[in-house]
């Protein structure tokens, strides 16, 4: 069984590892779990589907992060963890990795409608639609990475999930070809999304000709999901980035594998409740009485338009 070669930081540098980490992640879950409790006591947010898949993007990163230190601390700590135990936590990080690009291309969806469609967008993009959207971002997401599962219980003995190891994707899936149909299926899932971004940007491009404001906002924010996607495919070249890395500076290599994943991992979680949750004003009006909450209470004023 071929499995990633992976060494032991000192102890006080696993600390220091542990705390950068779990501080940023813990803040970033912080102000993501502030914006799902805004998100549920307005009504406002939970009847517009806009906001529904806005907050799934923020569910989906809250649980990322908390697999992250989740894996991180447990791995510094017992080095190797249970194989079933293991094969749970990453399906569930994978899983909501690759829901993250589906949820970008239905809300540029979402925007593309509201902009060309204006009178049919309350008819397709319901409360009930948007939950069935989000249902079926899940089974997707969940399909192409359940065969993976089904492989290893096939090809290995029960013994297998009751011993231990690092806890990394390559050093439990072993099978070659996994790793070849897990680059196809990355691949094909970016393509698709891709090819919808382009088609809403261009669409609502053309309709921000006739001076609409509320189509370029649209068209803006398109272009943003567009950045967040460029942040998701980073974790596609993960692996190559740390080998690449490691050849040329081979004494920090577990610097260089920190420092990415740290680069991939938590930091594009800073994008979502920044660009939407500072950019919306709707969202920013409530979003600060519970940020701040030793600031008084902002009076009750009529509801503002929300930004596209």
């Amino acid at each position: 069984m071929n499995t990633t070669t992976v060494s032991r930081d000192p102890l006080y540098v696993a600390i220091l590892k542990n705390v950068i980490t779990v501080v940023l992640s813990l803040a970033i879950i912080y102000v993501n779990g502030t914006l799902v409790h805004t998100f549920r006591k307005h009504q406002v947010f939970n009847t517009n589907s806009r906001y529904i898949l806005y907050i799934h993007l923020v569910i989906n990163d809250i649980i990322l992060l908390a697999m992250m230190i989740l894996l991180q601390v447990l791995s510094y700590i017992l080095f190797t963890l249970n194989v079933s135990f293991c094969i749970v936590m990453l399906m569930l990080a994978v899983s909501t990795g690759l829901n993250n690009p589906l949820t970008l291309a239905a809300m540029a969806l979402e925007c593309y409608l509201a902009i060309c469609f204006p009178l049919r967008h309350p008819q397709i993009c319901t409360v009930r639609k948007t939950y069935i959207v989000i249902t079926m971002i899940w089974v997707l997401s969940l399909l192409t990475i359940l065969p993976d599962l089904f492989v290893i219980i096939a090809i290995r003995p029960a013994e297998y999930f009751h011993s231990s190891a690092f806890c990394l994707w390559a050093n439990i899936f072993t099978d070659p070809i996994l790793a070849k149909k897990k680059d196809v299926s990355n691949i094909l899932f970016l393509v698709i999304v891709w090819l919808i971004l382009f088609y809403a940007y261009f669409k609502i491009l053309f309709a921000a000709q006739a001076a609409s404001v509320n189509a370029k906002k649209a068209r803006n924010t398109v272009l943003l999901h567009g950045f967040q996607l460029l942040l998701c495919m980073l974790s596609y070249i993960r692996t190559i980035s740390i080998q690449g890395l490691s050849i040329l500076f081979p004494k920090d290599t577990l610097a260089i594998r920190y420092v990415i994943a740290l680069l991939i991992e938590v930091m594009p979680r800073l994008i979502s409740p920044m660009v939407y949750g500072v950019r919306d004003k709707m969202f920013r009006k409530h979003l600060k009485r519970y940020l701040l909450p030793l600031n008084p209470a902002v009076p009750p004023r009529k509801v503002q338009k929300r930004i596209i």
